[in-house]
C-alpha cells in the first residue's frame, strides 16, 4: 500500500501538473505583461502597506462582503502560514537538499500571479446565501463560469465534485496537530504518563489540548475566526520572522556560503552527506514544487473560499491580496525556515519535519529557542485549522445552499467532529512511527484540487483579463473605463458584462 501511495504520489506531482502550472503560471504572467512584477511596488502599497493604516483596515460602507479586506487577509494567513512553513518546509530540505528552496522560489513567483488570479474569480463569481453572508471559491466559479456562462449544463459538477473531495480529503489527512505536537512536547520535554495500564505519550497529551483549543477558536464560525485572527496572525508573524532574523544573525558568517549552495544544488542535485541520501535534480523540482504550493496554496483553490467573504471595491483589488500573500508565506517566513535549517546542519542527519524545524533553532537559542518555537507553533497550528474551516464551510455553503433540517444536521456532525482527525493522526503515526506516510498523503491531497484548479482558471483566465483591463483603466490610468461593467457576477443584467 505504501509503495502504491509513493509510487501515486510521483505521478501526481510528476510531469504533467508540473507542465500544468509552470505553463499556466507563465501564460498569465505574459499575457498580463508580467503583472505581478512591474506592479510588484503597487500590490505591497495597496496590501502590506495598508496594514499600517488603521482606517484603510476598515471596510467602506459601499463594499459588499461579510468580512473586511484585513480579516479575509488574516484568515486567509492564518491557514497558509502555519506547520506547512515550518514542518513542510524542514521536510522539503530534508528530502531534496538546499537547491528545493531555489524551486520553491521560483514556483512562488508564478504563484504570485496564480493566485491573484484564482482569488480574482472567486470575488467575482461569489454568491450572498439567505443570511446575507457571501462565500464563494473555485466550486462557485465552476458553477457559473463554465456551468452558466459556457454553457456546460451540469458538466460543471464533474471538476466541482473532484474538486470537493480533494480539498475535504484534507480533513481527513492532516499532520498539523501531530507537528506541533511533537514540537511542543519536544521543547518542555514532556514525560510519558501511566495511566492504569495505558501508557500516553507526551506528545498525545499535547495534541488533546491543541484539539481542544481548536475546537475553542472555530466555534463561532467564519466571522468569529476573521475577528480573532485579525489580532492573532500579525503577532505569530511578526514573532517569528524576528526569531528568523536572530538565527541568520547568530550565523551571519555562515549565511552566504549557504545561500551559494542553495543555489549551486538547485541545478546539480546534491550529493550523499552525513545520512542524507543524495537527491537528483527531477526529484528536488518535484519537491521543491510541492512544498511551495503546500505552503503558499497558490493554485489549490484554498484562499479563494475565505477572500471571496470580504468587501472589496473590485475583485482584482481582492487579488492583490493573494499575491501578497504567496510573497511574505513563502519569500519571508518559508526562507527564514529553510535558511535556518540549513545553517543548523540536521538536515542531512535524517532529521525531518517539526523536529528538524525544532533542533535548528534550538542550535542557536537553546531552550529558549525551543519554547519560542513551541509557542509560535500552537499558535500556527491553530490558525491552519481555524482558516482550512472557514474552506470547509465554504464548500459545504455551496452543496446545501438553503437552510433546511439536513444542512442543519450536516453542520451539526461538521462542527462536532472538526478537530478530531488531527488527533487520530497524531495518535496513530506516534504510536506506529511512520512520518513520511502523511507527508506522501498530504502531497497527493494537495495535488488533486490543484490540477482541478489551474485547468478551470485556465479556462476562464477571459474574464480575469477583463476584470484586470478594467482595474487598470480605473486605478493605474491605464486605459479607458467603460461604463456600466459588471465588476460582480452577482449583480446581474444591471451592468455591462465584461469577459464575453
Amino acid at each position: 500500500m505504501i509503495n502504491f501511495l509513493n509510487w501515486l504520489d510521483g505521478v501526481l506531482w510528476g510531469l504533467p501538473l508540473i507542465v500544468l502550472m509552470i505553463v499556466t503560471g507563465l501564460y498569465f504572467t505574459v499575457r498580463s505583461g508580467f503583472f505581478q512584477f512591474r506592479f510588484f511596488g503597487w500590490i505591497m502599497k495597496r496590501t502590506g502597506g495598508q496594514l499600517f493604516h488603521k482606517e484603510s483596515r476598515e471596510s467602506r460602507s459601499d463594499e459588499k462582503g461579510m468580512l473586511s479586506a484585513f480579516e479575509a487577509i488574516s484568515t486567509a494567513i492564518g491557514g497558509t502560514v502555519g506547520f506547512g512553513n515550518i514542518a513542510g518546509v524542514a521536510t522539503a530540505v530534508a528530502a531534496g537538499g538546499p537547491g528545493a528552496v531555489v524551486w520553491m522560489w521560483l514556483t512562488a513567483c508564478l504563484g504570485m500571479i496564480l493566485k491573484q488570479v484564482e482569488v480574482t474569480l472567486g470575488c467575482y463569481y461569489r454568491r450572498e446565501n439567505e443570511k446575507g453572508e457571501y462565500y464563494g471559491g473555485p466550486t462557485y466559479y465552476m458553477e457559473r463560469g463554465l456551468g452558466e456562462e459556457r454553457g456546460w449544463g451540469k458538466l460543471w459538477l464533474i471538476p466541482a465534485v473532484i474538486f470537493g473531495i480533494g480539498i475535504f480529503s484534507t480533513f481527513f489527512v492532516t499532520s498539523s496537530n501531530l507537528t506541533a505536537a511533537q514540537v511542543v512536547s519536544g521543547a518542555f520535554r514532556l514525560p510519558d504518563l501511566t495511566v492504569g495500564a495505558v501508557r500516553v505519550e507526551g506528545v498525545i497529551l499535547v495534541g488533546v489540548l491543541l484539539s481542544i483549543l481548536t475546537y475553542v477558536i472555530t466555534g463561532g464560525g467564519t466571522k468569529r475566526i476573521a475577528s480573532i485572527f485579525s489580532k492573532l496572525v500579525p503577532f505569530m508573524s511578526v514573532l517569528y520572522i524576528l526569531m528568523g532574523i536572530g538565527m541568520i544573525l547568530a550565523n551571519i558568517t555562515v549565511v552566504p556560503e549557504v545561500i551559494v549552495e542553495i543555489f549551486t544544488n538547485a541545478f546539480t542535485g546534491t550529493a550523499a552527506v552525513g545520512g542524507f541520501a543524495g537527491c537528483a535534480v527531477s526529484e528536488m523540482i518535484r519537491v521543491g514544487m510541492a512544498r511551495s504550493v503546500y505552503s503558499n496554496e497558490a493554485g489549490w483553490g484554498t484562499s479563494p473560499m475565505i477572500h471571496a467573504s470580504a468587501k472589496t471595491r473590485h475583485p482584482v483589488e481582492q487579488g492583490l491580496w493573494g499575491s501578497f500573500e504567496v510573497f511574505f508565506d513563502t519569500f519571508v517566513v518559508c526562507s527564514i525556515t529553510a535558511i535556518s535549517v540549513i545553517l543548523s546542519g540536521r538536515w542531512i542527519d535524517g532529521t525531518d519535519g517539526g523536529t528538524l524545524a525544532l533542533s535548528a533553532f534550538s542550535s542557536s537559542f537553546g531552550m529558549i529557542g525551543s519554547i519560542l518555537l513551541a509557542v509560535i507553533m500552537v499558535i500556527f497550528t491553530v490558525t491552519t485549522s481555524g482558516g482550512w474551516f472557514t474552506y470547509y464551510l465554504a464548500i459545504l455553503e455551496h452543496l446545501y445552499k438553503k437552510e433546511g433540517p439536513l444542512k442543519t444536521l450536516v453542520m451539526k456532525v461538521f462542527y462536532a467532529v472538526r478537530a478530531l482527525p488531527g488527533l487520530l493522526w497524531t495518535i496513530y503515526l506516534v504510536k506506529t512511527n511512520n512520518q513520511g506516510f502523511i507527508w506522501t498523503l498530504v502531497d497527493i491531497t494537495s495535488a488533486i484540487p490543484t490540477f482541478i484548479n489551474v485547468a478551470v482558471i485556465l479556462i476562464l483566465s477571459n474574464q480575469y483579463f477583463a476584470l484586470l483591463k478594467d482595474y487598470k483603466a480605473r486605478y493605474l490610468g491605464i486605459g479607458h473605463t467603460e461604463k456600466n461593467v459588471r465588476l460582480f457576477y452577482e449583480d446581474g443584467e444591471t451592468g455591462k458584462e465584461i469577459g464575453k
